[in-house]
């Protein structure tokens, strides 16, 4: 079914919250948001790495990994930074994860469920440019505020690529035995969070769903993907030889999903007429252009096969002389 726009992607807008005369109202929050959303501010990343989160020994073998094996400061929960071979084991031993270890791994025989993560490891990151301390400082507020006294956590900055980003390792049971579960609501108020301490702090930075930008980026399995980026992936193999074939044939591919990847632009750009007009309604006619031209410049919805299609017609252009390019 097509997005509502009711949903969670759009609270940026409110847009199911009409004042009289069913016109849509904006806060000042949320005006500001929109005018950091067309004004392209730095969107704020926030990850939940999966694997290697059930067992001590993988846990382990990730804390030495954001440490650089003991060369980088690991911060805790009570501000305390920490480095050396043994800090990250000490850590770990202190935060008694062989006995939630012990608990799970007993359990599972009458359970019959997969085991239980010992805890989450989480990425805080933002754009390159962005000042590595700032980033830091962010996160720092941010899990003081989110986990302080309830679940502990230890946290390491890396600069090592251009995107300044924190790797976080958060105890999955708190201090009272309450399991923390990460949901995609979770995930869309932790940018949010994330991105206001950023701003606290004088960084610009945003939150919003990849679809109120406009963008449509297919989604993956996580395999997939991960093969796709070692150049290894079948699937990605097959995809691109379909997409070459039908190129060189001038072949159209009917794509049944197409019709519902189409419909939530089209929301989206209403959603945003009706957001332009609300601001002229309410005097703030600053932003409407930009408004207007952020939503012009929206990339039209394009399956994977087309994305395909382009990244090869793109490259035929590059590597042909106009005389011998397949007809488009």
């Amino acid at each position: 079914m097509p997005r509502n726009l009711n949903e969670p992607a759009f609270n940026l807008f409110s847009y199911a919250r009409r004042g009289p005369g069913q016109r849509v109202r904006l806060s000042p929050t949320e005006i500001a948001q929109v005018a950091r959303t067309v004004g392209r501010s730095p969107e704020v990343m926030v990850k939940v790495l999966s694997r290697g989160a059930t067992d001590l020994a993988a846990v382990r073998k990730h804390v030495d990994y954001i440490d650089r094996k003991g060369t980088l400061d690991l911060e805790t929960d009570d501000g305390q930074k920490v480095r050396g071979d043994e800090a990250g084991e000490d850590l770990l031993s202190d935060w008694d994860l062989e006995i939630d270890e012990h608990r799970s791994t007993s359990s599972l025989g009458s359970t019959q469920g997969k085991s239980p993560r010992l805890v989450h490891k989480v990425v805080f990151s933002m754009p390159a440019g962005t000042a590595p301390d700032k980033v830091l400082a962010a996160v720092r507020n941010f899990c003081r505020e989110e986990f302080a006294l309830k679940h502990r956590y230890v946290m390491v900055l890396h600069t090592d690529e251009p995107h300044p980003h924190v790797h976080v390792v958060i105890k999955a049971v708190s201090e009272e035995g309450v399991r923390l579960n990460i949901r995609k609501a979770t995930l869309r108020g932790w940018r949010q969070d994330f991105a206001r301490h950023l701003r606290e702090l004088g960084v610009e930075a945003n939150a919003t769903p990849r679809a109120v930008r406009g963008e449509n980026r297919t989604q993956k399995l996580d395999g997939i993907h991960r093969a796709q980026l070692r150049g290894d992936s079948r699937h990605m193999r097959e995809r691109v030889m379909s997409a070459a074939v039908a190129l060189t044939r001038g072949e159209r591919i009917a794509e049944p999903g197409k019709g519902k990847l189409m419909e939530t632009p089209r929301q989206v750009r209403h959603a945003w007429l009706e957001i332009s007009e609300a601001m002229i309604a309410s005097g703030q006619t600053a932003v409407v252009g930009q408004i207007q031209q952020f939503v012009a410049q929206m990339a039209p919805p394009r399956t994977e096969h087309e994305q395909m299609l382009e990244r090869l017609r793109r490259h035929q252009e590059k590597v042909l002389s106009p005389e011998m390019q397949i007809s488009k």
